[in-house]
């Protein structure tokens, strides 16, 4: 079913707006109380800890006023405040209610049913390889497909230098990328970091590997095993884990993926920085 990401302000609504490490949607709704978000109300943002008066209610997201002054835009995720020390879900006046619950897309963004795909942008997002593509995909397929944004394999960032040469980003078309272990002296990084183009953002995760980017929990496990060095990482995790081969492992992992909140926020941030960057039209 055609979507859209929730407008008007994607930075203000996004997902990373709310607590990241909250359940689906959908169930959270059924745990926690609602209360009618009215202007002049206090609140707390639970996952920051930011505390103000409820000063605008827009899309949704609240923007709340510290007592400092300090103005800061909050999603409307359900379980996402706190009222009087209660984990509450704002819900907006009755007045300007929806008829019913908005569907909610893998990535935490409001569905709007009829809302046409996009033709492609001439802006890309590339990943390293095909496990990153489907998880990507898998979370923000849909959102992805509105917004035009195509995602493209680089099979491994050894060339990314020769590859953004070729492809000439611009302001019309920006290039977002996606690496594995971006951490301080990794490969990866020193390749980063010889990239030097307004028009092209890389961010990334400390996992050696995307499946890293998947919550323990999600697949039953307490945590990753640490994979001795020499060690093809995939297969010692496989062996650790008894989860057969990498392909079969690779299937395992990833039916187990059903929205943001079964992965990881370093992998998540990443993901909306980049697809904020690539459909900025600033």
């Amino acid at each position: 079913m055609p979507i859209r990401r929730d407008p008007p302000n994607r930075r203000s609504s996004g997902i990373l707006s709310g607590p990241i490490d909250a359940p689906p949607e959908a169930k959270l709704a059924k745990v926690y109380p609602l209360v009618s978000a009215v202007v002049g109300m206090a609140l707390t943002h639970r996952s920051s800890g930011f505390s103000g008066t409820l000063v605008r209610l827009e899309g949704g997201a609240v923007e709340l006023r510290g007592q400092t002054g300090q103005e800061r835009v909050f999603r409307l995720a359900p379980g996402a405040f706190a009222v009087d020390g209660k984990a509450v879900s704002l819900t907006r006046p009755p007045t300007a209610a929806r008829t019913g619950p908005a569907p909610i897309t893998a990535s935490g963004s409001v569905a709007v049913a009829g809302a046409p795909a996009r033709v492609a942008r001439a802006g890309r997002l590339w990943v390293e390889g095909i496990h990153d593509a489907a998880l990507v995909e898998r979370v923000w397929g849909d959102d992805l497909r509105v917004e035009g944004v195509v995602v493209e394999r680089l099979d491994g960032i050894d060339h990314l230098d020769k590859a953004i040469k070729e492809f000439r980003p611009g302001p019309a078309r920006r290039l977002g990328v996606l690496v594995d272990h971006l951490v301080p002296g990794s490969k990866e990084s020193r390749i980063a970091d010889g990239v030097r183009q307004n028009d092209v953002l890389i961010t990334g995760t400390p996992f050696v590997d995307v499946w890293q980017a998947v919550r323990p929990a999600v697949l039953g496990i307490e945590a990753w095993p640490v994979i001795p060095m020499g060690t093809e990482w995939k297969a010692g995790v496989c062996a650790a884990l008894g989860f057969g081969d990498p392909p079969a492992a690779w299937r395992r992992i990833l039916a187990a993926v059903n929205s943001y909140a079964d992965l990881e926020p370093a992998l998540v941030g990443s993901v909306e920085r980049l697809i904020d960057f690539v459909t900025s039209e600033d």
